[in-house]
């Protein structure tokens, strides 16, 4: 069982900046992947970034195409939290951010909502034009 609980999320201007974390509990979330997805108003949910359980050089990161290069997925060990800085967002960014656990991705990571067993409630990320 792994507990999520997502933080961080507000109001950000185009072009601004917001970092959300995610400080995951229980026995396996040190060696999960852990993905961040998104739900807009009337859409469906879908995958933002993820990243391996395991660390160092063979740590895998996969990203969203429309994100590349503005946003940023990290993972603190010490502190069992996964962080996703933000940067240049737009409008289009706005939703509701998810953060999910897939403990079967230690050496891999997937885009799909399917293989996450354990979510987080959710925090919303407004960006006004």
């Amino acid at each position: 069982q792994v507990h999520l609980v997502e933080s961080g999320g507000g109001l950000a201007q185009d072009g601004g900046s917001l970092r959300l974390s995610c400080a995951a509990s229980g026995r396996t979330a040190s060696s999960s992947a852990m993905g961040w997805f998104r739900q807009a108003p009337g859409k469906e949910r879908e995958f933002v970034a993820a990243i391996s359980g395991i660390r160092g050089s063979k740590e895998i990161t996969r990203y969203r195409d429309s994100v590349k290069g503005r946003f940023t997925i990290s993972r603190d060990n010490s502190k069992n939290t996964v962080y996703l800085q933000m940067s240049r967002l737009k409008p289009e960014d706005t939703a509701v951010y998810y953060c999910a656990a897939d403990p079967r991705g230690i050496l891999t990571v997937s885009t799909s909502l399917g293989m996450y067993d354990y979510w987080g409630q959710g925090t919303q990320v407004t960006v006004s034009s």
